[in-house]
């Protein structure tokens, strides 16, 4: 049992699996093209009323609200929560809706992902309580009724029907669930539930914040961001259905399955509960006796032979199983209970280097992961989610972490499905890590706030436990919690059957019960050249760097010009000391310098913003490739072997300039189709340290039979040296095999080089290249005066000589197919058409309308390639077909040398 704060009599905390999820609202921005919006006159005040289900085990969510200001309300609160009550003037929301989310739809603020626009939002009419109010119908009053819910931001009273059941000071804290039985106060026909919602302010309470990673919304998402359900059923309650899975490692042979639910008799007379369960067609069920409000633990004990075993992606498949409960009370059917879970072995222990290494089912990975940031206004959209995750598979990427903002039930879902890892916990730089974090902000925790941290994580740990994505949880991120906090935490932890590894923190930090946490969190966060990845220190490629990139990730043109206007455009790349809004509110972070300075010291500086993007995208295709091909390489080293790399971030909330693999649009540049080339399958690379050739496998099975093949060319094309070996084999589960090594110098070489790199099987068939642009002159960097967030770099490499190569023309012929699904394939062949011997550095395809516009998502065979004279390739591209909205699709092509050209595609 855990401590609970004082609750109204009608509030009864829980460890709940329900359905919930993150803000929805709708569309996810204003029109993708429409640059800012008019304000709306007059606010709507039209809002649902939710019917609801009288089936014993139903789960109705309200599907909307009113929501206004309470300086704008001078009703009681008796009235205002009184079924009849008009809400003239209020705004709707919808079912999982921030204030300001609410406000955005409604039109009332011009669209915040343009320019400064979110900056003219008055916060101060975010800093008194708003109300929250929904209508729902009950037809039949036989049953029980329940509201279950959490994601309330920061706090809410609670009335139903006029009556206050529940307090802001019990209903607190993001994440904590509550469960409010109202059978007494619910009636025939309508009733009403209101919520009013407490100012948010994620340094004095448990919640959400935004640390550096953009600018916070002015409201600091006070709201309701998750479900709130109205559950119905009979005498009996089933609550906390799991399944605590033990597999045999390593045979895989067996697995022991432990099923537990809470059986909870609400009824003023004692009762006998049937409890039924199934798994697939293996069913087991109970008696069990329960007197007046009296609760049991109900367990089952299962053995399988030959379970089926849920890997991740690309280790093979992602079965999964359903527990299905019902609990009748004599012969009526009372209520029931549903769980998907999925059967592996997760561990990470540490190696002896200290770092932790996680297992999967016996076998060793490489964790390749990035951070994961929802949208800045908490609204969920499930296709949205879903397009960002295929983008992880796409990427080669394993592993989603989630620090803070932990998403819905949907979102984990859709990782079970897919394969993706996830490494959800808490968040640093506020409330939650007050108590340990010295001088950083975050007030210091009083007694009030250690049964919230207990009643949140035990939420959490339910919510999350059955789903086999889950490998572990941090409870602490750049701080590890003190003894008191991990306590609470750990207890409530164990009270939930949590079965994966429990992480200190993200940094190299310890606590006094979990021990060491295996992690490091040593940077880099801002610009370091692609060397920096290769060094075994710092944030190089050694032991498990949970949060670390080289900083900023320009978007693309078409984006800039969608999130920016003209003058703040040509700021962008004239001056490098200017302030970026959309980079970060940090004063660290809050330029471009190291950056822009780096930019122009290794390419020249640039010319126009088109020059200034074409340089950006080149220079994070090699910062990104470089950092994971190093993780890569030395996973399997014998000493201080890599365990671990999260790209910070994988996405942003918004539309940004740093910390993002894609941008809020979910185009692709050179951060993106970097990361695309160092993950794929079986890959060939080039080492920054020491100029070996080394290909990395990361299939399953073993490779033998290959061929690697390395030129060295002039800018001008002329070739300087040529070697190819043959029989090279490597194993697989991440192995690699050095290939052969290029010399130190070559004769007749330019200060400027390319490298080619290819890999052919037995049957000379290409599976993998890649191309490097280099320099004679290395980037030097300045360990000594190394900081939290980078390592100085005393002289760059001289990459200058790019601009010297001469254009070259590629053409392009492409076609469409439209599938059955409701998506297309454009199949795309580009060539090096030129006449001498220069080749097309980094030839990026575009997929656009009739009218120039990128279409979104898409997913490429490969993108941003180089070709010699003569050299072709056929690119394919899949995409909804919804998404040309009625347009013929065209491809444009453009490249580092290559001039622009768009060409049909129907």
């Amino acid at each position: 049992m855990f401590h609970r704060p004082a609750v109204h009599p009608l509030l009864r905390g829980r460890l709940a699996t329900a359905a919930i999820a993150l803000g929805l609202l709708g569309t996810l921005t204003t029109s993708a093209w429409a640059g800012a919006r008019e304000p709306s006159p007059q606010p709507r005040t039209q809002a649902p009323v939710t019917a609801v289900r009288s089936t014993a085990g139903s789960a109705t969510p309200l599907s909307g609200y009113a929501i206004q200001s309470s300086a704008k309300v001078t009703d009681s609160a008796a009235a205002v929560s009184s079924p009849g009550y008009r809400p003239t003037g209020w705004y709707p929301a919808g079912a999982r809706s921030t204030v300001l989310a609410a406000l955005i739809a409604d039109g009332i603020y011009r669209d915040p992902f343009y320019s400064t626009n979110q900056q003219k939002i008055p916060k101060a009419d975010f800093q008194v309580p708003w109300w929250y109010r929904s209508d729902f119908t009950v037809a039949d009053r036989t049953q029980r009724t329940y509201l279950d819910f959490s994601g309330v931001i920061s706090a809410a009273d609670v009335y139903v029907n006029g009556k206050q059941i529940a307090r802001a000071k019990d209903v607190i804290g993001a994440y904590t669930q509550h469960e409010l039985d109202v059978t007494s106060l619910v009636r025939a026909g309508t009733n009403t539930v209101a919520f009013r919602i407490q100012p948010n302010d994620p340094n004095k309470n448990l919640t959400m914040g935004w640390i550096d990673w953009l600018q916070p919304p002015p409201d600091q998402n006070m709201g309701i961001v998750r479900d709130v359900l109205v559950r119905r059923g009979g005498p009996v309650a089933l609550r906390d259905a799991h399944v605590v899975t033990k597999l045999a490692v390593p045979s895989l042979a067996t697995a022991d399955l432990t099923v537990k639910a809470s059986a909870r008799n609400d009824s003023n007379t004692p009762v006998t509960a049937e409890v039924r369960g199934s798994i697939g067609s293996t069913a087991f069920e109970k008696t069990v006796s329960l007197a007046a409000h009296e609760t049991k633990t109900v367990t089952f004990g299962l053995h399988l032979n030959s379970p089926k075993v849920w890997w991740p992606a690309g280790m093979g498949g992602q079965p999964l199983y359903g527990l299905d409960l019902t609990a009748s009370v004599a012969g009526t059917v009372s209520d029931t209970a549903h769980e998907t879970f999925g059967i592996r072995d997760v561990r990470a222990p540490l190696n002896s280097a200290g770092d932790r290494q996680y297992l999967v089912n016996g076998r060793k990975l490489l964790i390749k992961g990035g951070g994961w940031s929802p949208d800045e206004f908490l609204r969920w959209d499930r296709t949205y989610v879903e397009d960002r995750l295929k983008y992880a598979l796409d990427l080669g990427l394993n592993t989603i972490r989630l620090e803070g903002h932990i998403e819905p039930d949907e979102f984990f879902d859709l990782a079970d499905r897919y394969g993706i890892l996830t490494l959800p916990g808490w968040e640093c730089c506020d409330k939650w890590e007050g108590q340990v974090n010295g001088d950083e902000t975050g007030d210091k925790w009083t007694a009030a706030d250690y049964p919230v941290a207990k009643a949140s994580m035990a939420a959490e740990a339910a919510r999350l436990r059955d789903h086999p994505s889950v490998i572990s949880f941090l409870i602490g991120s750049d701080f590890a919690p003190d003894a008191k906090i991990e306590k609470t935490y750990l207890d409530a932890l164990k009270a939930a059957d949590w079965g994966t590894p429990v992480v200190a923190a993200a940094s190299d930090n310890s606590s006094l019960i979990s021990g060491s946490s295996g992690m490091k969190m040593t940077g880099p966060y801002d610009w370091i050249p692609p060397n920096y990845w290769y060094a075994k220190r710092e944030g190089g490629a050694t032991g498990f760097n949970s949060e670390t990139s080289a900083g900023p990730d320009i978007p693309t043109l078409d984006t800039l010009r969608r999130m920016m206007t003209p003058a703040e455009l040509a700021t962008l790349w004239k001056n490098p000391s200017a302030k970026q809004y959309h980079r970060s509110p940090s004063p660290v972070f809050n330029t471009l310098k190291l950056y822009d300075n780096a930019l122009t010291g290794r390419y020249g500086p640039p010319t126009s913003l088109t020059d200034y993007v074409r340089k950006a995208q080149l220079a994070q295709y090699e910062n990104v490739r470089a950092q994971f091909e190093a993780y890569e390489r030395n996973a399997t080293d014998a000493s201080k072997p890599a365990t671990g790399v999260v790209y910070w971030m994988f996405n942003s909330g918004w539309t940004s300039l740093h910390w993002q693999l894609m941008d809020r649009y979910l185009d692709q540049g050179g951060a993106y189709f970097g990361a695309k080339k160092a993950n794929e399958p079986l890959h060939i690379q080039y080492s920054y340290d020491n100029r070996s050739v080394v290909v990395v496998n990361n299939r399953n099975a073993s490779a033998s039979r290959l061929t690697a093949r390395a030129a060295l060319f002039n800018t001008d094309g002329t070739q300087k040296y040529d070697r190819t070996v043959k029989g090279v084999k490597v194993s697989g589960g991440g192995a690699h095999s050095t290939a052969l090594t290029l010399p130190s110098s070559v004769p007749g070489l330019s200060t400027t080089y390319l490298v080619r790199l290819t890999l052919t099987d037995a049957s000379g068939k290409e599976v993998s290249r890649n191309v490097y642009w280099l320099s004679a002159e290395p980037d030097t960097l300045d360990w000594a005066h190394t900081d939290w967030y980078y390592t100085p770099t005393t002289s760059y490499a001289d990459l200058k000589g790019l601009n010297s190569m001469a254009q070259v023309p590629v053409s392009a012929t492409a076609s469409t197919s439209v599938g059955a699904s409701g998506t297309s394939t454009t199949t795309v062949t580009v060539r090096n058409s030129g006449k001498g011997q220069v080749p097309s550095l980094l030839t990026d395809v575009h997929l656009v309308d009739s009218a120039g516009r990128p279409v979104l998502p898409v997913q490429w065979s490969d993108n941003e390639v180089s070709l010699w004279p003569g050299e072709s390739k056929t690119l394919t591209v899949t995409y909804r077909t919804s998404e040309l909205h009625g347009s013929a699709p065209r491809v444009r092509v453009s490249g580092w040398n290559t001039p622009e050209r768009t060409v049909p595609a129907a």
